[in-house]
C-alpha cells in the first residue's frame, strides 16, 4: 500500500484519489480552503441557490465511468442529471434569436435556417462534419493519453480547414476568427463558433481552428445539469472519496513538496509540518515556489503556459416573481462589437460590451419558493491585476452592464431584483490560488503546441499532475480526465497509455 498525498480538492484531483484508493493505496487529500469541489462552488442566501463554477455538464461519460469504477452506485444513482433541451437561445446584435436543440444535429440545422436564413444550418452541419473529423484524429492523443513524449505531432492541427481563395491564393483557416469569417460567413454563425472559444477563455483570434472540438463535444453529447446545482456532482465525488477512505485535511495550505533522495517524498504545511507519502499529486496550478528546483515541466517538456489567461465574472441575482413556463435554461446574449470585446478581455481592459450568458435553471432547489427565481449572469473578462477587480466602482459598473444585457434574456429583470452577489477574479484568486482568478481552458491541438498543458508526469519522479491546469485541460470532463490518467500513471507505471 503506497501513501499518496493530493493536494488540492478539485474534482480532478478527488478523480485521482477515489481511483487511487480502490487500487489500495492510502490516500490523503490536503486543501487549503475550508471545503472541497475547487472551482465547482456555491453561494446561498435566503433561500437561493446559485453555483459559482461550471452551470452545465458535457461529457457525462467521463464522471460515469468514474462512478462505475469507484463503487456500486452509478452517477445517476448519486446525483439527478438531467438534458437541458434546448441546449441555449442566442441573441445576436441584431436583435436575431435562435434556440438550439440538444444533441439533435438535424434540430440544430433547421433552428438556424429558420432564424438565419436557408443555408445557414447547411454551413454550420458541414463545419461540425468537419469538427468531427478534428475529434476522431486527436481524440485519443489529445484527450485518453497522458501527454506522450512525442507530444509535437499535436502542434499539427487536426481540422480540415477547407481551401479559400484569399488575396490571389489559396488559404485555409487556421484560427476560430478564420473559420467563423471564411467557412461560415455569416457574422452570426461567426458570433456563435466565437461564443463557443470566449465561454473557455479562449480568444477566436488566435484560439487554433482545432477549438472547433468545442462545440462539436457540447451538440454531439449534450448539455447536461445537476438537479440541486452543479456542487451537488462535486459533493458526490467527494462522497465516494469519503466511501473509499480518503482522508481529507482541510484548511490545509501546502507550501512545498518534499524531495529525498531525488524524488518527491511527502508535502510540507504552512506552519513547517512535513506529510511525508510515496507519491504527490498535484492538483492546483504548479509553480516553481511549490515544487523543488522549479521541476513542473512534464517530462515530455510542456511548459507551464506563461501570461495571463482572463478569469469569469459573475452576478447573482435573486429574484421576485415566477420564471416564466416557456423560459430557456440558458441564453447566450452575443456583444454588439465581438472585435473591441475580444481586444478587451485579452489586452487586460474591461469590456464595453461584453457576451454574456444566462443561466436560469429550471430547479426548486435554487429558490425559496414558486414565486421567486435564481438567476446567474457570466462573462469571460481580463484577470485580476491588468483590472483591478477589487474596486467597488469597477465591479459594479459591470454587474450593472451585465444587467442591462441580460434584460434582453430575462423579462423586467431590473425591477425584479431582491438582492445582487458579485463575484469576480479576485474572489476567484483568493479563494483558489489561481494567479490572477485565472480559468484553465482546456488543451487543444495545433499552433505548433501552444495550447497543450503541462503532461501528468513531471521532472520529479513520484510527482504527477492533475487537474484542469494539466493535461488535458480545464473543464469538469477534461480535469475528470486528467485524474483518470494520474491514477493509471500510478497504478501501471509511466507506460500507461490510457484505458481502451
Amino acid at each position: 500500500m503506497a501513501r499518496i498525498a493530493v493536494i488540492g480538492a478539485g474534482t480532478g484531483a478527488m478523480t485521482a484519489a477515489a481511483r487511487l484508493a480502490v487500487a489500495g493505496n492510502k490516500v490523503t487529500v490536503y486543501e487549503r480552503s475550508a471545503s472541497y469541489g475547487g472551482s465547482v462552488g456555491r453561494h446561498e442566501h435566503e433561500g437561493f441557490v446559485f453555483d459559482t463554477g461550471p452551470g452545465l455538464l458535457h461529457l457525462p461519460a467521463v464522471q460515469r465511468d468514474l462512478f462505475v469504477k469507484t463503487g456500486k452506485e452509478s452517477l445517476e444513482q448519486c446525483v439527478s442529471l438531467t438534458q437541458v433541451d434546448p441546449a441555449g437561445r442566442h441573441l445576436f446584435a441584431d436583435g436575431t434569436a435562435v434556440s438550439l436543440p440538444n444533441a439533435s444535429r438535424a434540430g440544430v440545422a433547421s433552428a438556424l435556417d429558420a432564424a438565419l436564413g436557408a443555408g445557414a444550418g447547411e454551413r454550420w452541419t458541414g463545419f461540425l462534419e468537419r469538427a468531427r473529423d478534428a475529434w476522431d484524429r486527436s481524440r485519443r492523443p489529445l484527450l485518453e493519453e497522458p501527454l506522450r513524449a512525442d507530444h509535437q505531432v499535436l502542434g499539427r492541427d487536426p481540422y480540415p480547414a477547407l481551401k479559400q481563395r484569399r488575396l490571389l491564393r489559396t488559404r485555409q483557416a487556421v484560427t476560430v476568427a478564420e473559420i467563423g469569417a471564411w467557412e461560415l460567413a455569416d457574422a452570426r454563425l461567426a458570433a456563435l463558433l466565437d461564443g463557443y472559444a470566449l465561454s473557455y477563455g479562449l480568444d477566436p483570434r488566435t484560439a487554433p481552428a482545432s477549438a472547433a472540438l468545442l462545440p462539436y463535444m457540447e451538440q454531439t453529447f449534450g448539455s447536461w445539469y445537476v438537479l440541486g446545482g452543479m456542487r451537488e456532482l462535486a459533493r458526490a465525488v467527494y462522497e465516494r472519496c469519503v466511501a473509499r477512505r480518503v482522508e481529507f485535511v482541510f484548511g490545509a495550505e501546502v507550501v512545498r513538496v518534499v524531495e529525498k533522495d531525488g524524488r518527491a517524498a511527502g508535502v510540507e504545511l504552512t506552519g513547517g509540518e512535513v506529510a511525508e507519502a510515496d507519491r504527490v499529486v498535484l492538483g492546483v496550478r504548479p509553480h516553481a515556489g511549490l515544487v523543488p528546483g522549479g521541476q513542473v515541466w512534464g517530462a515530455d517538456d510542456v511548459p507551464v503556459r506563461a501570461g495571463s489567461l482572463p478569469g469569469r465574472f459573475v452576478v447573482l441575482l435573486s429574484l421576485r416573481g415566477a420564471r416564466e413556463a416557456d423560459a430557456v435554461h440558458r441564453t447566450v446574449v452575443h456583444s454588439a462589437d465581438g472585435a473591441a470585446e475580444q481586444e478587451a478581455v485579452f489586452g487586460g481592459r474591461v469590456a464595453a460590451h461584453p457576451t454574456v450568458a444566462v443561466l436560469r435553471p429550471d430547479d426548486p432547489a435554487t429558490r425559496p419558493d414558486e414565486a421567486h427565481e435564481a438567476v446567474t449572469l457570466t462573462a469571460t473578462v481580463a484577470p485580476q491585476g491588468p483590472v483591478d477587480w477589487t474596486d467597488p466602482a469597477v465591479r459594479q459598473r459591470f454587474a450593472d452592464a451585465l444587467v442591462e444585457r441580460a434584460g434582453a434574456a430575462v423579462p423586467g429583470l431590473r425591477e425584479r431584483i431582491l438582492h445582487t452577489e458579485i463575484r469576480t477574479p479576485a474572489e476567484t484568486e483568493a479563494e483558489t490560488g489561481a494567479e490572477g482568478g485565472a480559468v484553465p481552458p482546456p488543451a487543444l491541438a495545433g499552433a505548433q503546441g501552444a495550447y497543450l498543458h503541462p503532461g501528468n508526469l513531471t521532472r520529479l519522479p513520484g510527482l504527477h499532475l492533475a487537474g484542469g491546469w494539466s493535461h488535458p485541460g480545464g473543464g469538469l470532463a477534461h480535469a475528470g480526465m486528467s485524474g483518470t490518467l494520474v491514477a493509471g500513471l500510478v497504478v501501471e507505471g509511466d507506460g500507461f497509455r490510457g484505458s481502451r
